[in-house]
């Protein structure tokens, strides 16, 4: 009998942590707090130890990703121009996300009981989001081993910035060592993080049932609340990528439509963009007509640096637990979120999905002030929705390259709009 996936066994533990938190909770109110008390620990172990890989983990990446899209701009003007497309791309779905997502979460009644239950559950009593002034100066470290210290991811990453600018300035030789470090470091910390989710079915029952046993079914509808609106965000990611080949790239939307359903319906059913790769080549140069060395240059390179649906995800992770706790965003708070889930998923292209998330949901929901609690139980569903991210990830890199053909001149893509 073959084994459950490394999914599978996730979702069974939090089925199995729902089940028994809502039955001790009607049932045996008492040994449901005794049950909680004792799984409370158990859950917060796991997290801390998910937790401790983000800050070296991002560091490293962002410093990589910096000097990855320097190779690449440094090899042609093609790759010059896809890259800039992609970062524009991905500047405009995260701004996306961080206006509607707050928009659509307040379209769903809040429960004071969920997250009177989530700060109590989650040992995240004191959630209290710094002044906008202090918030604002501290964007840039004074100290940035102190501010690594302190897990404050936005100035972490805006020094990994500098940083890694500053790399590409010096000698080859000693640039290349300190990129060998990074991407040491970046490859110690993927393998603690693969052994910690190997303790996931546990951790996630433990976070589960705890919260269930304390909020009842308020928590099981907030995880469908969450799943729907990363569907809605998804979904919506995916169909403005027509208008936009049709206004930006002079595509006909309709012939768009037809050329990238095959790579969509490839992208369901694998739910992985490495894989739809080929697809995705038919779609642009068999059916669209796209040059050959632009479509073998933009198509590859936007599968490693580039997924409109990742700052989606991040922006909606962080609206939701802020929507959960009560806790109000500014719209300064949400924008420079929202650039910093761009630079994240830069960086972070590549990583095995379970890892991906709470390396990369994790820096931008602590930029905010938020608690990072919750994410244990958002990794837990976060594979119900991908299916829909997948296929948003293919349509984006289909349509980036469209952008891409027509300001190469090419003709195909300059007669069909």
């Amino acid at each position: 009998m073959k084994r459950p996936g490394p999914t599978a066994r996730v979702m069974i533990g939090l089925i199995a942590g729902a089940v028994i938190g809502l039955t001790l909770a009607q049932l045996a109110p008492e040994a449901g707090a005794r049950a909680a008390a004792i799984a409370k620990p158990i859950g917060k172990l796991w997290l801390s130890g998910l937790q401790m890989t983000v800050v070296p983990l991002v560091l490293a990446l962002v410093i990589l990703g910096v000097a990855s899209a320097s190779d690449a701009a440094a090899s042609g003007r093609v790759a010059r121009r896809a890259l800039l497309t992609f970062a524009i791309l991905l500047c405009g779905f995260s701004a996306y996300s961080a206006i509607c997502a707050p928009l659509l979460l307040r379209l769903v009644p809040h429960s004071q009981a969920l997250a009177d239950t989530l700060q109590s559950a989650t040992a995240a009593s004191n959630v209290a989001l710094p002044s906008l002034s202090d918030w604002i100066t501290q964007i840039i470290p004074s100290n940035a081993i102190m501010a690594t210290a302190q897990g404050a991811m936005l100035p972490v990453v805006v020094f990994a910035l500098f940083f890694g600018f500053a790399l590409m300035k010096i000698d080859a030789e000693r640039r290349n060592q300190i990129l060998g470090l990074c991407q040491g470091l970046a490859d110690t910390m993927i393998v603690i993080v693969h052994g910690m989710l190997l303790f996931a079915p546990i951790g996630v029952f433990a976070l589960v049932l705890v919260v269930c046993t304390e909020a009842g079914v308020s928590v099981i509808g907030a995880l469908a609340s969450y799943i729907l609106l990363l569907i809605v965000l998804y979904l919506g990611a995916t169909l403005a990528c027509y208008p936009i080949v049709w206004l930006a790239g002079h595509e006909s939307p309709l012939r768009f439509a037809k050329a990238v359903l095959p790579a969509q319906v490839v992208a369901a059913s694998t739910q992985s963009s490495l894989a739809t790769l080929p697809a995705m080549i038919e779609s642009a140069e068999a059916r669209l007509g796209y040059r050959r060395n632009v479509v073998a240059l933009v198509l590859p390179m936007a599968v490693t640096l580039f997924r409109i649906t990742s700052p989606v995800q991040y922006m909606a992770a962080a609206s939701f637990i802020a929507w959960a706790y009560g806790i109000e965003l500014s719209s300064v708070q949400l924008a420079a979120a929202a650039a910093l889930a761009v630079v994240i998923s830069l960086g972070a292209i590549g990583l095995p999905g379970q890892v991906s998330f709470m390396a990369t949901v994790m820096p931008v929901t602590t930029s905010l002030g938020l608690p990072v609690e919750p994410l244990g139980l958002l990794l837990a569903v976060d594979p119900v929705p991908d299916v829909f991210a997948t296929i948003g990830n293919a349509t984006g890199d289909v349509t980036a390259t469209s952008l891409v053909a027509q300001r190469e001149g090419d003709p195909r893509a300059a007669s069909s709009g």
